[in-house]
């Protein structure tokens, strides 16, 4: 009697070198910086905006590292996880009114390993979580390359967990701490973490 093959081990794909743009594609006249514009050239839209809010938090903190895409937090910095979310008033399609900013998934499942995959309880997996809000009321203002128009809210874990909550509105977060630019970003992460602040060089 014939027995089923045993199922072949798992593959980890490979780490990959940063793309230039300029690379072509093989059988077609393209390059990556054609894939780009297709693909990603209105920063308004919500997860293209969401990859933006996490690029002005890792360059605000001195992070070139490349984002992955399933890792438990967004932005590594000096041993401090930080989990970005963004959100907007103003959206590409059409509205009747403005929407209103709210931050979700603040809590999400954690991949533990190839053999236990994904855990049953959602959980806060990141030290901070930086809630960053587009707060442009009016298309004809909107810039998507102005980062003066974003406010940073920086809240850590455990006030989160003892809000319990999978998401919050602007008007909760406003309540719960100041926003700040995109300059006092740093030393707002470092409070957050329990951290001096003036360990951030000016």
């Amino acid at each position: 009697m014939s027995t089923l093959p045993e199922p072949s081990p798992w593959v980890p794909a490979p780490p990959i070198a940063p793309l230039r743009g300029d690379e072509k594609f093989v059988g077609m006249n393209a390059t990556v910086q054609d894939f780009w514009r297709f693909a990603m050239s209105d920063l308004r839209v919500n997860n293209t905006r969401g990859y933006l809010a996490e690029f002005m938090v890792a360059r605000a903190l001195g992070v070139n590292a490349l984002r992955t895409e399933w890792d438990d937090y967004d932005v590594l910095w000096d041993g401090i996880k930080i989990e970005v979310k963004a959100s907007a008033h103003l959206q590409v399609w059409a509205q009747r009114q403005l929407s209103q900013i709210r931050f979700t998934g603040l809590r999400a499942h954690s991949w533990g390993d190839i053999e236990a995959g994904m855990s049953p309880e959602k959980s806060y997996k990141a030290d901070v979580y930086v809630l960053a809000a587009h707060t442009v009321l009016e298309h004809a203002a909107y810039d998507p390359l102005d980062v003066s128009a974003w406010s940073f809210f920086v809240l850590p874990q455990a006030q989160l967990v003892a809000l319990n909550v999978d998401s919050l509105s602007l008007a909760r977060v406003s309540g719960l701490t100041e926003a700040v630019g995109i300059t006092e970003l740093a030393a707002a992460v470092l409070t957050a973490h329990g951290r001096n602040a003036n360990l951030v060089q000016r």
